[in-house]
């Protein structure tokens, strides 16, 4: 088939969101398929912009292109479902999410003032039509479709999408780890990296932690590590190229991760694909239907205090946390891109 895939772009952002894109895009033509990616710019402030967003889409013709038919659209973060396909279907990264479960919280910027509670209810009237109108649903995990279902009354099937890092692996019987805490995620408020760093502070071992990736709030972690004292314990390094990460994800002893209410996190599924368990905290989200405390990794409350204390036992019994990590890599190992190709490409 000709496929285009519907991508809602931030410029010079790159996330997981553009991950999922370009390997869906791999695995489709892989698969024998004719793909392109159409993205158009994404900007949410001032509000307005959002409803303009919506419109782009809506005016967008994709059942051509040059003379050649598109049998099939894939959308995949707000707005690309508002776009009008007769054969369209959404693998839902997430909906504009400040205006449905963040708002009412700091994370949202939402307020409750005439003017946006009319954004919000058009952008709920904006999913209802166009998420409405796809021929199937699905969502990168089980927390984006419940909260589909509970906000908008709209069913989805969970389906997972595979990581794109290649070389992932267990360290060979025998071998030790290098003892580090890693964690990769973007640097920003709900991936509470600095609740690693404050736990790092309270733990008993002097664990060491290495923090890959880049974001706004990477001044206001540099600025704790130092407040803290802990510049000779935690090596905040930005966005590395994959074989670096790779590297890092091999050799450490465990990786944290622990956001608020994540939609899915590519972390723990590439950390379960090198055998190592995961740390993250009760009102994850997503991570949690992988992460099973005491038998994948630990799930414990989102308190500094709370994670010193598993961070302290997972550095005492190392051959625990390697334990851990292999269950992991078992309950991961069938996502894969056969599947998800075949259910967004299928009639059904």
């Amino acid at each position: 088939m000709n496929i285009a895939i519907c991508a809602s772009q931030v410029p010079f952002v790159r996330g997981g969101a553009e991950v999922l894109v370009d390997g869906l895009a791999e695995a489709l033509e892989a698969h024998g398929h004719r793909v392109s990616v159409v993205a158009l710019p994404f900007k949410w402030y001032p509000k307005e912009q959002l409803l303009r967003g919506a419109l782009a889409w809506r005016l967008i013709d994709l059942t051509e292109a040059n003379g050649v038919p598109i049998d099939l659209v894939i959308c995949t973060k707000f707005p690309t479902w508002a776009v009008r396909h007769p054969r369209k279907v959404a693998w839902i990264v997430h909906q504009h999410r400040q205006a449905y479960d963040w708002y009412g919280t700091p994370l949202s910027d939402f307020a409750n003032t005439p003017a946006d509670r009319e954004v919000r209810r058009r952008i709920k009237g904006l999913d209802a039509i166009g998420l409405g109108e796809c021929r199937r649903l699905f969502g990168i995990s089980r927390n984006v479709t419940e909260r589909l279902d509970r906000f908008n009354g709209l069913h989805a099937t969970p389906l997972y999408p595979p990581i794109r890092l290649r070389g992932l692996a267990p360290l060979p019987e025998g071998v030790a780890d290098d003892g580090t805490i890693l964690s990769v995620s973007r640097l920003d408020a709900a991936k509470r990296v600095d609740l690693l760093i404050e736990a790092l502070a309270l733990t008993v071992a002097p664990i060491r932690a290495t923090i890959v990736g880049a974001g706004p709030n990477e001044g206001e972690l540099r600025r704790l590590i130092d407040q803290r004292g802990l510049a000779d314990r935690v090596a905040l390094l930005g966005r590395l190229p994959d074989e670096e990460v790779v590297a890092r994800y091999n050799a450490c002893r465990a990786v944290y991760y622990a956001p608020i209410d994540e939609d899915y996190g590519y972390a723990t599924i590439e950390a379960f694909t090198a055998g190592r368990p995961v740390l993250t905290a009760t009102d994850s989200g997503a991570t949690r239907e992988f992460v099973r405390d005491g038998l994948t990794g630990a799930v414990v409350p989102p308190e500094p205090a709370a994670i010193a204390a598993t961070l302290d036992c997972w550095h005492a019994d190392p051959d625990r946390a390697r334990r851990l990590g292999l269950a992991g890599r078992e309950a991961v190992a069938d996502i894969g891109w056969d599947r998800v190709v075949a259910a967004l490409t299928s009639d059904g």
